[in-house]
């Protein structure tokens, strides 16, 4: 049997960055073929998963032990924000009459993103009219499972790493 995941902190850092290409991927296939437009705090998820991404890679490429200490910190931030995000969402902002100008709006217009990459990072709905299910569950708690276990990841590469 092959080396486990902890013993192999590359080939987690590469299945994490894959998941959060997945989760973007997944959240495009929704909206652009089935229609399903995504709210600010959506659209933030999915920044959220770029950069994880984006940790990931650098942790593959700084190949020593403090560029996966630095690549574990980022993912951990960013799935703890991720998961304050998907849950915000879905017992807060999903209730709410308008999410506009929330602090999701002002991160998404700071970058410029919804100018850059309408396409990928532009809110077209509600929140309320952005809570749907997928196979009964809110589509919200699929990201927040990611982001736990994304979070699960980092410590693990994080616990490896003081070794």
């Amino acid at each position: 049997m092959g080396a486990s995941f902890t013993q192999r902190p590359n080939a987690l850092l590469g299945a994490v960055a894959l998941l959060s290409i997945a989760a973007l991927a997944a959240a495009l296939v929704s909206q652009h073929v089935f229609g399903m437009e995504p709210c600010p705090w959506c659209v933030l998820q999915r920044l959220i998963f770029v950069v994880i991404a984006l940790a990931c890679g650098l942790g593959l490429v700084w190949r020593a032990a403090p560029g996966r200490i630095v690549a574990a910190l980022l993912v951990l931030t960013l799935s703890l924000s991720g998961v304050a995000a998907a849950l915000w969402l879905h017992f807060v902002a999903s209730k709410s009459e308008s999410c506009n100008l929330t602090l999701a709006d002002r991160i998404l217009v700071a970058f410029k993103l919804d100018t850059l990459l309408p396409d990928v990072f532009s809110p077209r709905a509600s929140c309320a009219d952005a809570a749907v299910d997928l196979l009964g569950v809110p589509y919200t708690f699929w990201s927040l499972a990611l982001f736990v276990l994304f979070a699960v990841a980092a410590v693990m590469l994080l616990t490896r790493s003081n070794r």
